[in-house]
């Protein structure tokens, strides 16, 4: 059985929110019915709708618009709401001003966390604990998701680590070869440009930025370093890499990476063995869908932290494993009241315990809590949880109906030459760094964490699909979602245009805001061309007379948040945006159950 067997989908709204989600909808075993009758088709400007109806599970509805949170005419489509957000500022961070991701990121996450809420709402209707029969989300609300750790840092009362200013990865080689760098500690770092020849001074004055650019978005490298780099070729920098214990990996282009397959991003597979039903019952009927369930997560930066916090907001119980002395990125600053503002964006509401998962005392001890758990979930390097004694086989043995969940780099298949499973080099080597950019800007991944946040909200639904496998099947199930399948979500649209005739790549310009008295403006996709050749005489005009004058003429435009600080005050979202006990910004819930 697979998880949506015998459940039919009725599928109606823009393909920009429900396309992202048809091929998981069907590897998951769902009949999928993408015209409906009697629904009428939506309009572009949406909202999408999914109704799900499976026997003995009752029927569940999402539906998915793109403003849900912000008004409608500042979140018309997927260009608006990247501008309104902030996800333009800070994608465009490493060049200075706003840019638009060329890929449709909002949308793609808007079309995950849909997907998710039907699981979710069937899941409660099969363990009898939820009440509800229709959820709402929006590209809106998943964009702010997607933002939560910058805006917490934003908003918090202490600095960042490391100036604001532009700049950052890629390099570029002699040859004209352009490569992503990866060091996740000083030694490598330093042992690299040393073996190239770089000053020292820039190499000690660069670590710092570059190890902050996960969180920050930006990385202000020392300029020799650049200059460094130019005047060696790709060869020798691939044998400084191979000598320094540090990665490279050049900037593929899309053609590089084959078209990804209709498996689905992640896979879900259940035990031989079948198991008594979980003894998780007893929550009241109108609890959240995963209420009195426990998640148990040994999770590290985004990826897994995200997934086991998205379980949480559906009612989990998270129960996150950290080493001795406790997590050393609850430190991480900017802080609200000695926490880090961006740890708690990911972390907010779980339990900890800490365990020593190298030692055998430690492994015993999380076995231990294996057992009375419904979920493993982590992200370690691959072979440390066999490694651990803490695989899946492992695991099944103290808790044979476990769902047992890894959220990694390249999943079991890794592409030829793979590096390192980081967001940047997974950027790299799948060609997100070309798609993600318009045709006349050179190809660079960003430096907006975008596959480690989407794998995290994979992560979250490949757990989801796992219960509900073993709600239905009464098996336990090994499920895993990757980087590389995130990375072939966003790029799927590029390469399809690409086997129909299409240029990959988005023409020149595409989504780059316009600038105007006090800052910038940016139109919807279907607008920009009339209100680009409309906006000379209004350059000169505030941003918010700008757009009503573009508004007045019939364009859909909207103003580019630039300032994460400043969006609490802000009036198309600021009341969306609420405060922890620790002072730190909360964004909202990415579903609104109902």
């Amino acid at each position: 059985m697979r998880p949506l067997e015998e459940v039919d989908i009725q599928v109606s709204g823009p393909a920009a929110l429900t396309a992202p989600s048809m091929g998981t909808l069907r590897a998951l075993g769902a009949r999928i019915d993408a015209t409906p009758a009697g629904v009428s088709p939506a309009a572009p400007s949406g909202p999408a709708r999914f109704a799900a109806t499976g026997r003995l599970l009752g029927e569940v509805t999402a539906y998915t618009a793109w403003a849900d949170v912000l008004p409608d005419a500042d979140a018309a489509d997927e260009a608006t709401v990247q501008a309104a957000t902030g996800m333009m500022h800070v994608h465009g961070r490493r060049d200075g001003a706003p840019r638009g991701l060329a890929v449709d990121y909002a949308a793609t996450c808007a079309s995950v966390l849909s997907v998710q809420g039907l699981l979710a709402g069937l899941l409660g209707r099969a363990r009898g604990v939820s009440g509800a029969v229709a959820l709402g989300t929006g590209a809106d609300r998943a964009a702010l998701l997607t933002l939560s750790q910058y805006l917490a840092a934003a908003n918090a009362p202490e600095a960042e680590a490391v100036p604001s200013a532009p700049g950052g990865p890629p390099f570029t080689a002699s040859c004209g070869t352009a490569f992503e760098l990866e060091a996740l500690e000083p030694g490598p770092w330093a042992r690299f440009w040393r073996a190239l020849g770089a000053p020292e001074a820039a190499i000690r004055a660069g670590w710092r930025p570059f190890q902050f650019r996960y969180a920050t978005a930006y990385a202000p490298l020392p300029e020799p370093l650049h200059e460094t780099a130019r005047a060696v070729s790709w060869a020798r920098v691939r044998q400084a890499a191979a000598s320094s214990g540090a990665e490279v990996c050049a900037v593929y282009p899309l053609a590089g990476h084959p078209a990804a397959g209709s498996g689905g991003p992640w896979t879900v597979t259940s035990r031989d063995e079948p198991v008594s039903a979980p003894a998780d019952r007893g929550t009241p009927p109108a609890a959240l869908p995963l209420a009195g369930l426990t998640v148990l997560e040994a999770g590290r930066r985004v990826q897994a932290p995200l997934a086991a916090h998205l379980l949480g907001l559906l009612g989990a119980d998270v129960l996150r494993i950290e080493p001795p002395g406790g997590d050393p990125l609850r430190g991480m600053p900017p802080c609200c009241t000695d926490v880090s503002a961006r740890w708690l964006a990911l972390n907010r509401g779980k339990r900890a315990v800490e365990i020593d998962i190298k030692s055998r005392a430690g492994q015993g001890e999380l076995r231990e809590l294996a057992a009375g758990a419904s979920v493993f979930l982590h992200n370690w390097a691959p072979g440390k949880a066999e490694q651990f004694g803490l695989d899946a086989d492992r695991l099944a043995s103290v808790n044979p109906g476990l769902v047992y969940a890894y959220t990694s780099g390249w999943a079991d298949r890794p592409l030829p030459d793979a590096p390192m499973g980081t967001d940047f080099m997974v950027q790299a080597r799948t060609g997100v760094g070309e798609a993600a950019r318009p045709a006349d800007e050179p190809p660079a991944p960003s430096l907006m964490t975008l596959l480690d946040v989407l794998g995290g909200l994979l992560g979250a639904g490949a757990v989801l699909a796992g219960l509900l496998l073993r709600e239905r099947a009464g098996r336990g199930v090994r499920v895993e979602s990757s980087l590389l399948g995130a990375a072939e979500l966003l790029t799927a649209p590029a390469v399809h245009r690409a086997a129909g005739g299409w240029a990959r790549r988005r023409p020149a310009g595409f989504r780059r805001p316009l600038p105007t008295a006090d800052g910038w403006l940016a139109p919807s996709d279907a607008a920009s061309r009339t209100a680009a050749t409309a906006f000379p005489p209004l350059r000169d005009l505030p941003t918010d007379q700008a757009v009503a004058a573009l508004r007045a003429r019939g364009h859909c435009a909207t103003a580019v948040t630039t300032d994460l600080a400043a969006l609490p005050a802000d009036p198309r979202v600021g009341a969306a945006l609420t405060r922890d006990t620790h002072g730190s910004l909360v964004v909202p819930s990415p579903w609104r159950f109902m």
